[in-house]
């Protein structure tokens, strides 16, 4: 009878840990600070609520803009191993690595069955497709080239005008130099920062039209204005901290947030750290776009889809289904420093900031990021962020054009 009780509990535990791993949620992402884990803890909350049997697993890997996250999930996903949803960004980053390799569900029928599909604009849902399918659900939409700043440093340097020219932009950072302060804090210990700055940079020599047209074909990277773009970038580097290879993105914030620098180029995450801290938005920080681009929304979204294989694919389901609510996309985008994928947001839920980033999303030039996965492959993104590092070192502008034509020429981008 003993025996018999025994092996009863053991088929009992044997049955309750197979329940249990089948109502397991894997959701794979690199948010770990700031307002970005927050917003992501926000949504698990949430969802939780209406599903609180489900277990969410957060398999968040550190690093800024998922440089490490990015290499672990490549790994899992070709290796048979893939999460049940994972965080990746729009465009060129989902679709070269993932769904050409056939590694993602098409999620169109899903979008319309759930009634969503025509709740995000047309632009957007263009990016997260391929060969008309959509392949992922964004959940967010960040602008790249913003320039964030200290007001009180501002305020004491009788500075009363936001520049929107590099000859007023370099005039602010002198007198900020002359004062004793950083000028431009930058915190490129993970290689994507520079390029990030690079990115705005080249945006706003080439202009919209003309920095989109070197990824369609209609602009030669063979232009003086990518020489240009590095000749800007070297004239900066004087003002930059001393330390900035051994700093991150959140780091560098910090030395604006301290009173040490006056100006950060950074996307608008970087706002949401920013409350995180306890500032607000008009009032400790100020913000505007990087001179020359105020005609232009670089753009950045963090999506969701569904691998093929997904071992808790009924569970995925559900986790995308929230995502694309309204609601979820209300309750993650003001913490996180965003504006929401949807067009029917609830404005009155958003700060100053956001909503000046919203309605500059629908009324200016929206152009990809290439460091943010945007506009172009991993191999490219990947030698640009070396050849800018070294740059960085040696202001090499030949050696440094050479390399960004040959990534180029591998790309089959314009050359000539």
């Amino acid at each position: 009878m003993k025996k018999l009780t025994l092996g009863l509990i053991t088929i009992l535990l044997v049955i309750s840990s197979v329940f249990a791993a089948s109502n397991d949620l894997e959701i794979f992402s690199w948010w770990t600070g700031g307002g970005e884990e927050e917003g992501l803890l926000a949504l698990f909350a949430k969802f939780n609520q209406y599903y609180p049997n489900i277990n969410i697993i957060n398999a968040a890997v550190a690093g800024g803009a998922g440089t490490n996250a990015k290499a672990v999930l490549k790994t899992r996903m070709l290796g048979g191993n893939p999460p049940d949803s994972f965080q990746v960004h729009a465009g060129m980053e989902l679709t070269d690595t993932y769904v050409i390799p056939g590694l993602m569900e098409p999620l169109t029928n899903y979008l319309r069955e759930w009634g969503v599909y025509d709740k995000f604009p047309k632009d957007v849902m263009e990016i997260v497709s391929y060969q008309g399918e959509v392949y992922s659900i964004p959940v967010n939409v960040h602008r790249g080239n913003v320039v964030f700043y200290n007001k009180k440093i501002f305020r004491e340097l009788g500075l009363t005008k936001e520049p929107t020219t590099w000859a007023e932009f370099f005039a602010a950072m002198k007198k900020a130099q002359e004062a004793g302060y950083i000028p431009l804090a930058l915190g490129d210990k993970n290689k994507w920062t520079l390029t990030h700055l690079f990115e705005n940079i080249m945006l706003s020599v080439f202009g919209p039209e003309g920095y989109k047209g070197l990824f369609n074909g209609k602009t030669s990277f063979d232009s003086p204005e990518l020489e240009m773009s590095l000749v800007l970038l070297e004239r900066l580097i004087p003002y930059f901290n001393r330390d900035h290879s051994a700093l991150t993105w959140q780091d560098a914030g910090r030395l604006v947030f301290e009173g040490k620098a006056l100006f950060n180029v950074m996307g608008d995450w970087e706002e949401g750290y920013f409350k995180t801290l306890g500032w607000k938005p008009g009032v400790d920080f100020g913000w505007f776009a990087v001179p020359g681009t105020d005609n232009a929304f670089m753009f950045i979204s963090d999506t969701f889809g569904l691998p093929k294989g997904a071992p808790h694919r009924d569970n995925a389901l559900k986790w995308l289904k929230f995502i694309a609510t309204k609601e979820a996309q209300d309750i993650f985008n003001p913490i996180k420093g965003s504006i929401p994928a949807r067009i029917d947001a609830d404005k009155s839920r958003y700060d100053v900031y956001l909503t000046w980033s919203m309605n500059d999303f629908a009324t200016v030039a929206v152009v990809p990021s290439i460091i943010h996965g945007s506009a172009a492959p991993e191999g490219f993104v990947t030698t640009l962020n070396d050849a800018l590092n070294r740059f960085i070192v040696k202001k090499n502008i030949s050696n440094t054009l050479r390399d960004i034509m040959w990534a180029a020429e591998d790309q089959g981008y314009l050359t000539e």
